[in-house]
Order: structure tokens, then C-alpha cells, then sequence
């Protein structure tokens, strides 16, 4: 068991997480969860694997702030993550509701749509390493810039149907949304400029109707007669999420699996002598270095009563401590702060868990395997350009990723 650590006052959790490792040894040295400021709102940090999974399935914990949680009205006006409690999709929504909102999404990423993908993953992929195939052997590339931001955008373009003219203004918004530096004037200005771009695709999507996901979920929207589609703020809501989320989570699992292979060679010696696949790759990333550190909001119906004493109040919100979680050490013993391929045991939180669990998993599995498994294909000997210390990361306490990820691709000559 963590010994715990006595706590006064809330941990005030770096909003550039400057060094979220060292900040998550310490959520987990105060004990299964405990108070911490975030962005000068106190919630509860939840870091225990065992509890954290309790109330994810809990019905006496809600994701929706304007039903269940008090300070809702206060804090959605000045809080600068306002966007995250704010929206009104399934990622927000509780009971019926919830289910009538998955029900209509779920359709759009059914097993059929996309193994259909796989394809069109594959031949991304491909693409974008013929391009880095014409940089100059002399020169470093960022690895996120030119690889795995395009992927994710050019996926998500295809899947929601988005027009390439306005790909790159969605990449621009949604980086705002996971900005937790940014002031409560400027993330207001980033979600007005987020609802213009999804209302310019959503008129797009109407004019000229295609068999992507905005399409079908226009149509859940309009078609549906007996009351329970979507409303025009839940059409919009869902589009934010499948895009939000569908771009954040490929771009920075494919940089961390990275930067673990390229600095630990004996990761990568597993893979090429077949004691790991590139799926167990993808499950250890997701495990030691998940997409997302810590996910807002959810909020206690009833006083929840926790481990070894104390109780999260009734009304009190609630932080989703994934990152923190997964490296637990009574879940994953000793060694969990090791990025192993070869760990029989690779649970993890990152796609959350329970009715919230992420419908858009199977697809974003599928583009980070290939992803790195065509990758290291077309350039074996790839090696970071700088050393890891160098590594910058992404001034967020939500997203888990790095500024750039610069790389040298090393060809192997032939002959």
C-alpha cells in the first residue's frame, strides 16, 4: 500500500505541468483521493485504481454540473475550463439521458465503420511517410508536426466528413480547448470560434449530405420523431467531442510510444524478436503515458466515504486522475512507473471506464498500431534528435503529450 501523506490545504496542480510525474507521486502520496486546486477551483483528485473505477460506475456520481452540482452557476462563468462542464453531449450527460445520446452516436463508429477505415488508415499512413521519405537525411523532422498531427487530422476529416479547407481551423480551436493556461476571457473567445466552425460544417454537412459521421448525426438530429434526438446545442456538443477527443488521443500516443522506443532500446528489442506486438505497445503507452493526465468533472450525489476514512461531500466535483492511476503501485506493483512491452498486465483508465467508456477506442487503437508499426518499418534505425531531458511537455494539465518531438530518420542505405 502507498503510505499517505497527511494533507492541510489543496495540492494546486501546475497548469503547466511542468513536471506532472513528480505531481502525481505526490496526489498518490495523500491517499486514494484528495483536495486539489485546479485553476483556483477545489475538487477532489482521484488517484486510487480501485476507487476510481468505483465511481465511474457509480450512479451516485454524475457527470452533469447543471443537475447535480451546486457551485455549477458560479463556476462556469469565470473558470477557465468552463467548455469542459459547459457542453450539453453524452460527455456531460447522466442516466436516460446519457443513454439516449450513446445510442445515437454509437452507430457512426460501429465495428463495420471502422474495419471499413483500416484501408484508409493505412494508405494516410503511408502518404505521410512518403513525405518525410524527401526530407533531407541531414536534417531533423518533428515527429508530431509532420506525422502525427496530419494523421490524426486527415482520419478525423475523413470519418466526420470535415472539408479540407477547414481541417486546420479545427486543429486551431480544438488546441485551445486542452490550453489550461489560457485566462477565462481567452477560452471564451477560442469556444465562440469552436461554435463558428462547427456551425460552418454542420450547414456544410446539411447542403451536401455524405456518408460520414456528421452526416449521420445530423441525421439522428433531424430525422428522429418521437422527441428524443438531439437538440441543436446537443448536435453541436457531439461534434466537439468526436472531434476533440479523435485528435488528442492519436497525436500524443504515438509521440509517447516514441519517445519510450526510441529511448529504451530494449523495448524496441522485444518487439523485433516477437516477444511483444505493436498492440502491446499501443496498451503500455495508453498505461504509462496516457493522452489524457486528468479529465473534468464529475460530482458526488451522496458523501462518498473513502479508504482508510475521510468523504468526499455531498455536491463536492470530482478529477478523473488517470495518469496517476494507471501508474498505481498496488495495481501494478513496483515497476509501474517502467514503460515494459512485455508486462503481462496492461489495464488501464485512459479510455475511461463504465457507461462513459470511450466509443472512439477500437479506432484510435487501430491508427496508433499502424501508425507506429509502418513507421518503424520504413525507418528502423529512427533515433530522437536531442536527448529525452530535452523533451518540452505540452503546457496542459489535461493533455499528455510533448511540444515537439524531434527526430532523425537514419535510412538505410542500400548496397
Amino acid at each position: 500500500m502507498t503510505e499517505q501523506v497527511p494533507q492541510s490545504s489543496p495540492l494546486v496542480l501546475d497548469p503547466e505541468a511542468s513536471d506532472h510525474h513528480a505531481e502525481h507521486q505526490a496526489l498518490r502520496a495523500c491517499g486514494p483521493a484528495t483536495r486539489v486546486d485546479v485553476l483556483g477551483l477545489t475538487v477532489w483528485s482521484v488517484t486510487d485504481p480501485t476507487l476510481l473505477k468505483q465511481l465511474l460506475t457509480s450512479a451516485q456520481v454524475s457527470k452533469n454540473g447543471r443537475a447535480h452540482w451546486p457551485a455549477y452557476t458560479d463556476t462556469v462563468s469565470t473558470w477557465p475550463l468552463a467548455l469542459w462542464i459547459a457542453v450539453e453531449s453524452m460527455f456531460t450527460a447522466y442516466g436516460g439521458d446519457h443513454r439516449r445520446l450513446r445510442r445515437m452516436v454509437a452507430p457512426a463508429l460501429s465495428a463495420r465503420r471502422i474495419q471499413d477505415l483500416r484501408p484508409t488508415v493505412e494508405a494516410i499512413v503511408t502518404a505521410l511517410l512518403d513525405d518525410l521519405d524527401t526530407q533531407p537525411s541531414s536534417r531533423s523532422v518533428d515527429l508530431r508536426e509532420h506525422f502525427a498531427y496530419p494523421l490524426s487530422i486527415a482520419v478525423l476529416g475523413r470519418l466526420m466528413g470535415i472539408p479540407d479547407t477547414q481541417l486546420q481551423g479545427f486543429r486551431t480551436v480544438v488546441d485551445g480547448v486542452f490550453d489550461t493556461t489560457a485566462t477565462a476571457a481567452r477560452a471564451a473567445e477560442n469556444t465562440a470560434s469552436l461554435y463558428k466552425a462547427l456551425d460552418d460544417l454542420i450547414a456544410t454537412k446539411r447542403a451536401e449530405p455524405a456518408d460520414d459521421m456528421t452526416t449521420l448525426l445530423i441525421a439522428a438530429r433531424d430525422d428522429e420523431g418521437d422527441g428524443d434526438g438531439f437538440t441543436d446545442r446537443e448536435l453541436r456538443d457531439t461534434l466537439l467531442l468526436m472531434i476533440s477527443a479523435g485528435y488528442e488521443t492519436t497525436v500524443n500516443v504515438i509521440d509517447q510510444a516514441a519517445t519510450a522506443l526510441l529511448t529504451d532500446p530494449e523495448q524496441l528489442g522485444h518487439l523485433r524478436a516477437g516477444r511483444a506486438t505493436w498492440d502491446d505497445v499501443v496498451e503500455e503507452t495508453l498505461r504509462h503515458e496516457p493522452a489524457i493526465k486528468h479529465l473534468p468533472l464529475r460530482y458526488a450525489l451522496t458523501d462518498i466515504p473513502l479508504p482508510g476514512g475521510g468523504t468526499i461531500p455531498r455536491g463536492d466535483a470530482i478529477l478523473a486522475s488517470y495518469a496517476a492511476a494507471n501508474r498505481h503501485p498496488d495495481w501494478h506493483g513496483p515497476t509501474a512507473d517502467r514503460f515494459d512491452v512485455t508486462r503481462p498486465t496492461k489495464d488501464h483508465l485512459s479510455f475511461g471506464h463504465g457507461v462513459h467508456f470511450c466509443l472512439g477506442a477500437p479506432l484510435a487503437r487501430l491508427e496508433m498500431a499502424t501508425a507506429l508499426r509502418l513507421l518503424l518499418a520504413r525507418f528502423p534505425d529512427i533515433e530522437l534528435a536531442v536527448p529525452a531531458t530535452q523533451l518540452q511537455p505540452l503546457p496542459t494539465l489535461i493533455s499528455n503529450g510533448h511540444r515537439t518531438l524531434p527526430i532523425h530518420l537514419r535510412r538505410r542505405t542500400v548496397g
